[in-house]
């Protein structure tokens, strides 16, 4: 049987990047579940900050470099897309958005899509219901019903039960994604893990 593609697309603009961390940490609990289906996966992982003349140089001539052909290439010959960036003003970064000006929606139109974000606060949460999953309604992708965003703090260990669950998020996420590469049907919508309403509140009040 055939490999399946997965490519995985990161903004991180640090080396190392908590965005990369989290991009491996999806693309491994995907390929594990792939695996309990029996199915081989070939994933490539592009680096969108190692491309960024690239882009820019595509937006103001309309040519590609031959890295950056290669990276779009594999995004729309991919079974299955984990996208990530790190948030910026309460969305994603400049770098991804001016990536994904350069898909066209037919290019991609039905393929699974596993969304994710990093961030300093939990309450840019919302950003993955809020922007990245209308950019790639828009791009007329599945996107998997679990996004995973991860704060600061959800890098940390310990029992807060905010942190312990970035690890069962990305589980599921990956699961997800997987399934619906192998050919199975789309699991149901979930409500996204949030900050619970009141302590975004308190966060917003001032003097706090």
């Amino acid at each position: 049987m055939t490999a399946l593609k997965l490519t995985v697309v990161t903004a991180g603009l640090g080396k190392p990047s908590t965005t990369r961390l989290l991009a491996d940490r999806l693309a491994r609990a995907t390929e594990e579940h792939l695996a309990e289906q029996e199915r081989d996966v070939d994933t490539r992982v592009f680096e969108l900050r190692e491309l960024a003349g690239d882009i820019a140089q595509h937006l103001a001539t309309g040519f590609p470099g031959p890295a950056l052909r290669e990276a779009l290439d594999a995004t729309t010959g991919a079974d299955g897309i984990i996208a990530v960036t790190p948030v910026f003003n309460a969305s994603y970064s400049g770098l991804f958005k001016s990536y994904a000006d350069l898909l066209e929606a037919d290019q991609l139109a039905g393929r699974p899509v596993l969304i994710a974000a990093t961030g300093g606060s939990p309450r840019h949460s919302l950003m993955l219901d809020h922007a990245m999953r209308p950019l790639f309604g828009y791009l007329r992708t599945t996107v998997v019903p679990t996004g995973v965003y991860a704060a600061a703090e959800d890098w940390g260990g310990g029992t807060d039960p905010l942190i312990d669950r970035l690890p069962a998020r990305i589980h599921r996420a990956g699961r997800e994604l997987a399934t619906l590469m192998a050919g199975g049907a789309a699991p149901a919508r979930r409500e996204p893990d949030l900050v619970p309403f009141a302590e975004q509140l308190a966060a917003l009040r001032p003097g706090t």
